[in-house]
């Protein structure tokens, strides 16, 4: 019965929530780290501070607050530039150097993780190692000329695929220019 109990895992783990061998390497560095989750909806980004006492929240970001800039709430990796963009912005001014904590996301370097920390850096935060992602990535570019195409050859299958935006009333084909000027109002804003 005694070897069972030695066994049992954390709950988190047990549940693939943590990594508690990454994490504590992440604590152990010294660093405040930049955590960044993505859930079906949107993007969630953290400035945390470790205490022995529990993780301290210093500064807070969701893709949900870019509505009062005009950028719809989703999860994709534009979404995720400019969360992070905004997070940076909010600590504008705050000297340090933060780590990124992306969890149990994979790191693939096109990746929302990734993106979102390409948005911190260009919203003024120093942020540990190198953020090479194409601009294409998390730009919009692509989706625009896709949807720009779609929409003249099939206007029924536009209307499905990118129904939600039209809901808001977004063009789909015109995103990398509302992109453009929702990444100017944020960095234009303190």
């Amino acid at each position: 019965m005694e070897r069972a109990i030695k066994d049992l895992k954390f709950r988190r783990r047990r549940e693939a929530v943590t990594d508690y061998k990454r994490r504590m390497k992440l604590v152990r560095g010294g660093f405040e780290r930049v955590v960044v989750r993505r859930s079906n909806r949107m993007v969630i980004g953290q400035v945390v501070r470790y205490d022995s006492r529990g993780d301290m929240i210093i500064a807070r970001a969701d893709s949900k607050e870019l509505a009062e800039f005009g950028w719809p709430a989703r999860a994709n990796r534009a979404t995720a530039y400019l969360t992070g963009v905004l997070l940076g912005r909010k600590l504008n001014g705050k000297k340090g150097s933060y780590i990124l904590d992306i969890g149990l996301a994979r790191s693939s370097p096109s990746s929302i993780p990734f993106a979102f920390g390409k948005g911190c850096v260009d919203g003024g935060m120093n942020i540990k190692g190198t953020f090479s992602i194409n601009d294409s990535f998390y730009n919009c570019a692509e989706l625009s000329k896709y949807a720009a195409g779609m929409k003249k050859e099939d206007p029924d299958g536009y209307k499905n695929r990118f129904s939600s935006y039209i809901k808001e009333g977004i063009d789909p084909a015109s995103l990398e220019a509302k992109f453009a000027s929702v990444k100017e109002k944020l960095l234009k804003n303190k």
